[in-house]
């Protein structure tokens, strides 16, 4: 089965940065989407990052300018660099690989375990 392992988060103060890493254990991983998502305490889970298997990337108006969302197809691996925090980017932070879907395959999403990042004042 597809396993992402998520790390990198921690204790940071605001202004300082974090770089997480999720790596994925597939075969066809330059084919898939890959997402980071943040879920701040008691709120819904949102999309802060994306990047599509043709390297383009898109980001929550939030995080824009301040966070980078990067792969390396040859270690499957996607990378989230995270500068200038705020404390409001605190939360739990999970990677998802979207595989797309076809005749023979649907579409399916697979998550990371989440990695906790909290920025103080």
């Amino acid at each position: 089965q597809v396993q992402l392992v998520e790390s990198g988060g921690g204790l940071v103060q605001a202004g300082g940065s974090l770089r997480l890493s999720c790596v994925a254990s597939i075969t066809i991983f330059d084919i898939t989407s890959a997402h980071w998502y943040h879920q701040a305490p008691g709120r819904q889970r949102e999309l802060v990052a994306s990047i599509s298997m043709e390297h383009h990337t898109n980001y929550a108006e939030s995080v824009k300018g301040r966070f980078t969302i990067s792969r390396d197809n040859a270690k499957n691996t996607v990378y989230l660099e995270m500068d200038r925090l705020k404390p409001d980017d605190t939360g739990v932070y999970y990677c998802k690989i979207t595989i797309p879907g076809g005749t023979y395959y649907t579409p399916l999403d697979y998550w990371g375990q989440g990695t906790q990042v909290t920025v103080s004042p």
